[in-house]
């Protein structure tokens, strides 16, 4: 099972970025993914989810209305796109698949710094 993320980097206030993340080993359709994020000394925040159900989404309430989470399952890839980056998103952020609200699955990481 991978994960792989990308699209992470330094970013100006105000910017956007657009993370993804390729998965690969696994039934793929049967899970739930989400994106959470983490900095040094904090927990893990889910920020964003989308199930295997219905496809409906779910935000953080620090993230409501700037993170838009979406999946492409042709391409076996789960996107991020993130508007209006303030220094508070600055996080390692990572994807994960989900089954029944439990993780299953994390990807490495990828670094968004916002400076």
């Amino acid at each position: 099972v991978q994960l792989v993320e990308s699209g992470g980097g330094l970013v100006q206030p105000g910017g956007s970025l657009r993370l993804s993340c390729v998965y690969s080993g696994y039934t793929y359709s049967a899970y739930s993914m989400g994106w959470f994020r983490q900095v040094p000394g904090k927990e893990r925040e889910g920020v964003a989810f989308i199930y295997m159900s219905d496809g409906s989404t779910t935000y953080g309430d620090s993230v409501k209305g700037r993170f838009t989470i979406s999946r492409d399952n042709a391409r076996s890839t789960l996107y991020l796109q993130i508007h209006s980056l303030t220094s508070e998103d600055t996080a390692l952020y990572y994807c994960a698949a989900l089954f029944n609200f439990a993780v299953y699955y994390w990807g490495q990481g990828t670094q968004v710094t916002v400076s």
